[in-house]
């Protein structure tokens, strides 16, 4: 009897709501089937004649109404593969595709999932049925309420309506904001229990409902029938462009064709922009079946460097047809000037191309022997040139959620690059030749290796490899001892020369230039761990993979973050090597990872750098800020700038006000623990300035570097925590794409707010020191408003490189 009583009166709730929709369903359970019709997919992309006739008669617009709705609502939790039941909100393909029960991320996947990229894997809504997706759009009679009371989407949306959140405080425990939390995702069949059971779970979920304006153009949307214009058609100039670009990637010979290959497999993660074209056009570069000129037919493989199949494919640029998400917009630019730069590095130099390689396994995850042909040099330049795309596709990458991975790394840390001119390791083609068998990857086992592999036969492989490395390096390179000059310096002009990579937990960003103090380590990077790395978590790396696959691809990168650390080593005297490395791997886990790792392969040459401090390794950064000019980045207006009156707050041409501000918040850049070990992984902060006008302000980004004893052991980070020393980086702007938390003050506040973080002496001291003052929490009815101001304002800094930041890590606190 309850159960009939709750079933009415969320019933009621929906009529209520239904403005011109008179009546209801049964009690607490609709037979769609019976009420409406069986579901049939419709087709919902109109032709521009009759979208045009929909516009005409009064109907709401998709492109100019509902989308901007939808992504900044929706987009900014329902993105990428981390999409909550993998509902993809940044195109209406994803809209009509609807949600799954099946969840990309499983780290017990004893079995390779089937891939579910939307535009590859399937074409067309039955597709997708086929594969499990229900829909999230009315599928059933085309009437004004079937297409409301069908529509999962409606019923969300009706469901927060009727249960809005509480207007401050900390939400309940009813919510659940973890990552791993078991997804609830209710077919429209299903939704009734779904809302008999968390009532309070409608769309937005944990979020502020929709204005009455956003919410009645959705619904109007949706009781139309929720149609869709055409893709927007290719700009002429961007049209020309990649006719360009298809001739010169499908050139006959050889020697042409397993460059384009090279091109590709690096490529391939990227949105592809036009530079001085329209800042939002984006394309990927893709094989398909059908050559430049006809409609693309892409060739869908889990690898870049998997076969394609029998037949001739072509290398094509497609439109990117979604909105654009932060977390795994990695751009790369297209010029005339970049076609005369792979003409001189892949195609000018002498060398012949036989036969082209194949795509087995064994050796297509193997790039040493696939492009064995083209000069090394040639390779490490094509990367050189656009370093910070490269690791953004590393520690960024396109899968979304890499803690498992990440967590192989330190929270902060600095990346130089060896001299490709210099390295005797990066150019030197007959060694990395013949090194081609020790460099192998466990991706060329694909969904089969095992920590046995990893311990047993990759360990074995590295370590012989970095045996002869210093073999090497004692008869070609380390004679005179290893020198600043030993550093590519970007060539006077490339300001990704050396750059800064902060984890955020489960995700990572990097930024160009030395950013922040001194870090606890540093990377220095050649041509083959470079290469290898990104064939391990880009082009190797299988989101759908099992646990077995992702576990070796976590337990190999060990070993490529050791290499990266000895080579930095080997620029600081050798007497301090064994206890600055000890100072890494402290605790437990170091100890173990000492017992069969020896970190120090080919350390025992000297330096070169004449050091005059008892910090050599400050001092040697100090070094390479003065050597590499520009390419250290922008002056530092909290820590370590090098410029006359900066590092004390602001910059000498910074206005008086923000130089105030900024006075207050170096405070916070050289705390250590205390009130820092309580602050969220990544917060944004707004600086209101003069009378507090809304869209005035300036943005900083609070990155907390959490301290650990070490980065060996895949598990139990919590208990290798040092709180005590961990510390906090600001930084103007945006950094990361991931929030955890926002701060909206007044400039004249800035002193109070550094004062009330400092204070912090406990978790529970967060909310009511700080989060109740200067805070924005879910619960805020204007937290719609201050992430549209910086989601405004990242995009208006960063016309191309800017995407929607995700709100899906946004802590409750």
């Amino acid at each position: 009897m309850l159960r009939e009583f709750l079933g009415w009166r969320r019933c009621l709730a929906v009529a209520l709501g239904m403005l011109a929709i008179a009546g209801c369903i049964e009690a607490y359970r609709t037979d769609y089937d019976t009420r409406y019709g069986p579901p049939v997919p419709r087709e919902r992309r109109l032709s521009e004649e009759a979208y045009l006739a929909q516009l005409a008669a009064g109907k709401a617009s998709y492109a100019r109404d509902v989308q901007p709705i939808l992504d900044s609502r929706c987009v900014v939790c329902h993105g990428c593969y981390d999409a909550p039941c993998q509902l993809k909100l940044e195109s209406f393909e994803g809209l009509e595709r609807g949600g799954s029960k099946t969840s990309v991320y499983d780290t017990t996947r004893l079995q390779t999932a089937s891939p579910t990229r939307l535009f590859i894997d399937a074409d067309g809504v039955p597709a997708w049925r086929s594969k499990g997706f229900f829909p999230a759009l009315n599928e059933r009679g085309d009437s004004s309420e079937a297409n409301l009371l069908g529509s999962l989407l409606f019923r969300m949306l009706e469901l927060k309506k009727a249960h809005p959140l509480p207007t401050s405080g900390v939400l309940p425990d009813t919510f659940d904001f973890g990552l791993d939390r078991t997804l609830n995702c209710p077919a429209i069949e299903e939704f009734d229990d779904f809302a008999g059971d968390h009532p309070e779970w409608g769309m937005p979920y944990g979020f502020p409902g929709l204005s009455e304006r956003e919410h009645d153009t959705l619904v109007s949307w949706l009781r139309q029938g929720g149609f869709a214009p055409p893709p927007d058609p290719v700009s002429p100039e961007a049209g020309a462009a990649v006719a360009r670009w298809e001739a010169f990637l499908n050139g006959p010979s050889p020697k042409e064709r397993l460059f384009a290959r090279y091109v590709y497999e690096h490529l391939f993660i990227g949105n592809l922009h036009f530079s001085g074209l329209a800042p939002r056009e984006f394309f990927r570069l893709v094989r398909s079946r059908t050559p430049p000129g006809e409609p693309i037919r892409e060739i869908a493989t889990t690898r870049p460097y998997d076969s394609p199949g029998p037949g001739e494919f072509y290398y094509r640029l497609r439109p990117v047809r979604q909105s654009i998400v932060d977390k795994i917009h990695m751009v790369y630019e297209l010029d005339d000037a970049r076609i005369l730069r792979y003409r001189a590095l892949f195609l000018e130099p002498e060398y012949t191309v036989d036969r082209l390689p194949g795509y087995a396994a064994a050796d297509a995850a193997n790039p040493f022997k696939t492009f064995v042909a083209i000069p090394p040099r040639s390779r490490y330049r094509f990367l050189l040139d656009d370093a910070h795309f490269f690791f953004s596709g590393f520690m960024k990458g396109p899968v979304c959620r890499g803690q498992a991975a990440l967590n192989v790394i330190q929270d902060r840390f600095w990346v130089a690059f060896t001299d490709p001119d210099a390295d005797p390791v990066s150019n030197d083609a007959q060694f990395l030749a013949n090194q081609a068998e020790r460099l192998r990857l466990p991706a060329e086992k694909e969904n089969s290796p095992g920590i046995g592999d990893i311990w047993y036969t990759y360990r074995v492989l590295e370590e012989d490899y970095q045996a002869a490395k210093a073999g090497w390096l004692r008869i070609h390179g380390d004679r005179g001892g290893t020198a600043l000059h030993d550093l590519w310096g970007g060539d006077g002009n490339n300001p990704d020369a050396l750059l800064t990579v902060f984890r955020h937990f489960d995700s990572a960003s990097v930024e160009r230039g030395l950013v922040g103090d001194t870090p606890l380590t540093a990377w220095v990077v050649d041509y083959p761990l470079l290469e290898r790395i990104h064939y391990l978590l880009v082009a190797g790396f299988d989101v759908f993979g099992n646990v077995g696959h992702q576990l070796a691809t976590r337990l190999y990168m060990d070993f490529m973050r050791m290499e990266a650390e000895n080579n930095f080593l080997r620029f600081l005297p050798s007497d301090m090597r064994q206890a600055e490395r000890a100072s890494w791997y402290k605790g437990v886990g170091g100890e173990i990872n000492g017992l069969w790792q020896n970190p120090l392969w080919g350390l025992a040459g000297e330096t070169v750098i004449g050091y005059r401090t008892g910090d050599p390794k400050k001092e040697f950064f100090d070094l390479v800020r003065r050597r590499f000019g520009d390419a250290v980045g922008q002056p530092d207006p909290f820590t370590g700038c090098g410029v006359a009156g900066c590092g004390q707050g602001g910059t000498p041409t910074d206005p008086p006000a923000q130089a105030s501000v900024e006075r207050e918040l170096r405070r916070l850049a050289y705390a250590k623990g205390g009130g820092i070990a309580f602050l969220p992984e990544l917060s944004y902060l707004r600086i209101r300035t003069g009378t507090g006008g809304t869209d005035d302000g300036w943005i900083y980004s609070l990155v907390k570097n959490t301290a650990l004893e070490n980065v060996s052991m895949l598990f139990l980070e919590e208990l290798r925590r040092t709180p005590a020393e961990d510390t906090l980086t600001l930084v103007r702007g945006i950094v990361g794409s991931y929030p955890n938390f926002f701060f909206d003050l007044h400039e004249a506040e800035a002193g109070e707010f550094v004062d009330a973080i400092l204070s912090l002496d406990s978790p529970k001291a967060f909310g009511p020191k700080l989060a109740e003052r200067f805070g924005v929490r879910r619960s805020n009815p204007g937290f719609w408003k201050i992430s549209d101001w910086f989601n405004r304002h990242h995009l208006e800094a960063n016309p191309v490189t800017a995407g929607w930041l995700d709100l899906s890590r946004y802590d409750n606190l």
